[in-house]
């Protein structure tokens, strides 16, 4: 889908069959969302741009991902994208920007874009030009991922209160507390790739900004310039940020799979003790079962209560060596 953005105004959606000789100057904003091979075609006439593809949009090399052609600048970045089923994706968005006009690509519906399509369509919206509409762009795009950080923070807090809550008296049975286990792994795996998926777009955009900036210098305005430099430092707190949530997950992982570790540990302890302390009985039973003409015991009138009386004797020390040292 082609739609021409202008200030004010309500976005006009362009096809192949009724597009203008020219791009209005007043359309500050072209979103390409998904284009068709004409609709693609169209733009690269009207606009005298080549459009990248979405193989093109997909490289991870910097010189693919910002570079400058024939006075027109060529980015991607990565975003992150939210599926109806509530899974999250990463997918390129690419952006043109000329002097007349911001040209943007997309493959998916952006939450992003339709924030800052709401704020150039009010009426008393001030008029941008291209770089304006680009740092608006970016904006909203920095305040959608700074949102998207907040709640993998949110996520964090509350998994460390459950990971780190306080004993409470009496302990869920083990087949509930595996399953609780199991849930904030997946808890925490989820809030971990949503994390490196936004710190891939972050870099992106740490990239880009600082790129626009000194690529512009020469002809844009000094507020344009000085917004740049806000987003710039936005853009590096959330980075920063980012990196403190990432730490976070790895102190969570590692301490959700040590108290597992250690509930393993326990299980084992307890086998172990079951084990020898059921050793010794068996092998006193098993000696007074077997089948010899003469045993002593046999003709003894308390010879059945010394047996029984050894089993337990043979059963009770090694619950007191392991009580002694601090088994259970």
């Amino acid at each position: 889908m082609l739609t021409l953005h202008s200030c004010a105004a309500t976005p006009q959606i362009v096809s192949p069959e009724d597009a203008p000789p020219a791009l209005p100057k007043s359309a500050v904003w072209i979103d390409l969302f998904d284009p068709t091979p004409e609709e693609a075609a169209l733009i690269e006439k009207l606009a005298g741009v080549e459009l990248p593809s979405r193989a093109d949009l997909d490289e991870i090399e910097s010189s693919s991902r910002f570079y400058l052609e024939n006075h027109v600048l060529y980015m991607s970045i990565p975003l992150v994208h939210q599926t109806d089923t509530g899974e999250t994706v990463l997918t390129p968005a690419g952006f043109i920007l000329t002097h007349d006009h911001l040209i943007t690509l997309r493959f998916e519906a952006l939450h992003s874009f339709e924030v800052f399509l709401t704020q150039i369509s009010k009426p008393d919206a001030v008029a941008p030009h291209s770089l304006g509409a680009f740092i608006g762009l970016m904006d909203a795009i920095v305040d959608r991922t700074a949102d998207k950080l907040e709640a993998v923070g949110t996520e964090l807090r509350a998994i460390s209160k459950r990971v780190f809550a306080a004993e409470s008296g009496k302990r869920p049975k083990p087949l509930r507390e595996n399953k609780d286990m199991r849930v904030v792994l997946r808890r925490l795996g989820r809030a971990g790739e949503l994390g490196s998926d936004l710190r891939d777009s972050l870099l992106g955009m740490g990239r880009i900004v600082p790129y626009v900036l000194n690529t512009t210098s020469e002809w844009a305005a000094p507020p344009s310039l000085v917004s740049l430099k806000t987003l710039d430092r936005d853009i590096a707190s959330l980075i920063d940020y980012e990196t403190h949530l990432s730490n976070k997950v790895q102190l969570l992982l590692d301490a959700t799979l040590g108290l597992v570790n250690i509930d393993q540990n326990n299980i084992f302890r307890i086998l172990t003790i079951v084990s020898v302390v059921g050793i010794p009985p068996t092998l006193i039973a098993s000696m007074y079962g077997m089948n010899f003409d003469f045993m002593p015991e046999l003709t003894w009138s308390w010879g059945y209560p010394f047996g029984l009386a050894l089993i337990a004797l043979s059963g009770l020390i090694p619950i007191i060596w392991f009580k002694w040292r601090g088994w259970f």
